[in-house]
């Protein structure tokens, strides 16, 4: 089967076709095929008759971010550095994970998760309760912006309804505290305990950056010092205008385990 083309290259090739009849040294394709691929475009020297059909789109950059919610370097990375790099770049150059744990640990007492937080109870709530709202929102760009307002206020866990009303009125805040005091969030944090405990190499800090399913000393302190330079350089189609001129923040410190 040939490959498809879209309707619109059709349209211009049929008529390139009809209109001129021309072949090219090595190029032994019909013309309707001339736009089906570079190489063929290249060989049958067809680049300006092909550069208004679409192309594949580069696979995102994946991000995996390990943190608290009570970290000062975590709410640092996230709000400087990851908020700002999403919201400069476009949707499908960079896909994110959040997975608020950290260096938490959990225990099962009587069939029940309990967790013992790095920076005490409140750190644990503002996990749960940002957990609970990625499960209740399911969409990134629905979720992230009021998770960036809990961690850009002056507190990660008593302004939810506040963040709510400004960055999704749509979302019910009863539905997510609802999750946070019952079973679903604790078994939810399980999920991020086990998420976290999988990570190789180990954490050893956090915020702890995993790109493309790696994380290695080199992109953790690339990550830290510009997070969008490396989005850019990392993503492997046409580069978007943020893209041009990237500016590097200072070093950030870690919450070490």
């Amino acid at each position: 089967m040939a490959p498809a083309v879209p309707l619109a290259g059709l349209v211009l090739l049929a008529s390139l076709a009809l209109g001129l009849g021309v072949t090219f040294p090595g190029c032994d394709y019909p013309a309707h095929l001339w736009c089906s691929s570079p190489e063929i475009t290249v060989a049958c020297q067809a680049e300006s008759r092909c550069a208004n059909l679409s192309h594949p789109v580069a696979a995102p950059v994946e991000l995996s971010l390990f943190y608290e919610s009570l970290c000062p370097a975590c709410r640092e990375f996230l709000v400087k550095q990851l908020f700002t790099t999403w919201l400069l770049l476009p949707t499908e150059v960079l896909n994110i994970t959040l997975v608020p744990y950290g260096n938490a640990k959990e225990k099962n007492i009587s069939g029940k998760w309990h967790f013992e937080c790095q920076h005490g109870p409140e750190e644990c709530l503002g996990n749960m309760i940002q957990t609970c709202l990625m499960h209740t929102a399911q969409n990134f760009s629905t979720y992230f912006p009021v998770i960036f307002c809990l961690e850009s206020g002056s507190s990660a866990t008593k302004n939810l309804e506040a963040c709510l009303q400004v960055y999704a009125p749509q979302l019910d805040g009863h539905r997510i505290a609802s999750c946070v005091r019952g079973d679903m969030g604790a078994t939810l944090m399980h999920r991020n305990a086990q998420l976290t405990q999988a990570l190789d190499p180990p954490h050893q800090f956090v915020p702890w950056v995993v790109i493309n399913g790696k994380h290695t000393d080199e992109l953790q302190a690339q990550a830290e010092a510009s997070l969008l330079r490396l989005i850019c350089q990392l993503y492997q189609g046409e580069k978007p205008e943020a893209c041009r001129t990237p500016k590097a923040p200072k070093p950030l410190s870690h919450c070490r385990r």
